[in-house]
């Protein structure tokens, strides 16, 4: 058997590496009985070996692999990775396939990148990078630059966890392998799309991050573009990366803010003291760490439109918020009503409802059916369908590409700087004032003003 690959972990010590890789990693070891991993912690604070061995068993345990933890070599440096000394340190001597994981802030993830040198990288070494991949277009380019500089773009894994995510998947098998859909899929027969994330939670002490992104930049272009060129895609040759990443990528390059007008075409606001399920939350701004002059949003909302033949004229709404009473998680497809209903049938005749639920993993289309009672009077009916959680956690699909070297569920060098360029004309328009900044009240729906998209 090859030797076991090795995970280098920067920023072992923190709440990512603890909360989602670890047993994220615990969950794909007892997938797969046959893998082994090295996993190498590195991280500011002075740690041992035993240390981070106790997190790892932790976390093992709360995924209900333990059992697995027999299969992990775990060592700890105590390392700066923005220092070239420290690095070569770490990395020297290392062979077979080895994957470095930046879980740690973006500027630290940039410095330790610029501290990096390609000939202290082992040969075929993945570097992971989370979300957000920059700051803007500008950051983006320049860190594509520099990653370029130390490894081939197939060997950068830009994580987009939500690619992992078993539904996100599952649109392609629903879309691409039915002749029921697969035909009717463009603007001739839809009339509208909408990704929608919301959750309960809300800030839960993320202020030094959220506080500065917002559910914007949180979401909306960390995560739910990805999902629009999923959902948009035309149909690839095959699913290696290849084919897939170019055919999200020229999806992203042909999408803009509807009617370019970021004024009418978005919206934001942050939620007010209120109650979610019945516990008390404190206004936005009251939260630890949160600065109110910044206006930072904590619901946000876009349309956008893709300039192509299939999508022309079809409105693509992206919404994600927090500290919200119902926490809907879904990818809504709305088709077109028919033409003409014969005279005879009354009742509703609106356009079918496709939706591919984020969280249960589950999938539904609402039609129009002949009434129980009276025949000619048209009902909704609701057809359903459960597709299952899927093997492996969102984390666990990521690691196994990360591990195998495998890039097809990460976002390409462009798609990341594509995601930037397509959001800045609304964070543009935010910046001058020019749409404000609603208000709504934890565990309720959202501003009254703004529309149910259900």
């Amino acid at each position: 058997m090859d030797a076991a690959p090795t995970l280098i972990i920067f920023g072992a010590t923190g709440d990512l590496t603890s909360r989602l890789l670890l047993p994220a990693l615990g969950q794909l070891l007892a997938t797969e009985p046959d893998r082994k991993v090295r996993l190498i912690g590195a991280g500011m604070e002075d740690w041992s070996d035993a240390d981070l061995k106790k997190v790892a068993q932790h976390s093992f345990a709360a995924s209900d692999s333990e059992a697995s933890l027999e299969r992990v070599e775990i060592s700890y440096c105590q390392a700066d990775i923005t220092k070239t000394a420290d690095l070569k340190a770490l990395l020297k001597g290392l062979t077979g396939q080895v994957a470095l994981y930046f879980a740690v802030p973006p500027a630290v993830a940039a410095a330790a990148c610029e501290a990096l040198t390609p000939e202290m990288l082992p040969d075929g070494v993945m570097l992971a990078l989370e979300k957000p991949f920059g700051t803007n277009e500008e950051s983006a380019h320049v860190l594509n630059a520099r990653l370029a500089e130390l490894v081939p773009e197939k060997q950068v894994f830009r994580v987009d966890h939500f690619l992992g995510k078993s539904t996100t998947l599952n649109v392609l098998g629903a879309r691409f392998a039915n002749r029921l859909l697969e035909p009717l899929w463009s603007a001739e027969s839809i009339d509208a799309v909408d990704i929608i994330y919301n959750e309960k939670l809300g800030l839960e002490g993320r202020a030094g991050y959220y506080d500065h992104a917002g559910a914007f930049v949180d979401m909306v272009q960390s995560h739910l573009l990805q999902v629009l060129a999923v959902v948009a895609m035309e149909q690839p040759a095959t699913l290696d990366e290849t084919d897939f990443r170019e055919a999200t990528s020229a999806v992203l390059r042909a999408t803009t803010v509807w009617g370019d007008d970021p004024m009418s075409s978005s919206r934001r606001a942050r939620y007010t003291a209120g109650a979610v399920d019945g516990v008390e939350k404190p206004s936005y701004v009251d939260e630890p760490g949160v600065d109110s002059k910044r206006g930072t949003e904590t619901l946000a909302e876009a349309t956008f439109e893709i300039h192509n033949a299939r999508w022309a004229g079809v409105p693509f709404t992206l919404r994600s918020g927090k500290a919200l009473s119902d926490p809907v998680r879904e990818v809504v497809v709305r088709f077109k009503p028919v033409r003409h209903v014969p005279v005879g049938l009354t009742g509703s005749a609106t356009g079918a409802i496709l939706r591919f639920y984020l969280a249960p993993d589950q999938m539904s289309l609402e039609l129009n059916l002949n009434g129980a009672e009276d025949p000619f009077v048209l009902e909704r009916a609701t057809l359903s369908a459960d597709l299952g959680a899927g093997q492996l956690l969102a984390y666990a699909e990521v690691l196994s590409g990360i591990l195998d070297g495998d890039p097809l569920l990460s976002v390409r060098a462009d798609a990341a700087e594509q995601c930037w360029r397509i959001i800045q004309p609304v964070l543009d328009a935010w910046s001058r004032g020019e749409v404000p900044l609603e208000e709504y009240a934890a565990g309720s729906h959202g501003p009254d003003s703004w529309p149910v998209r259900r």
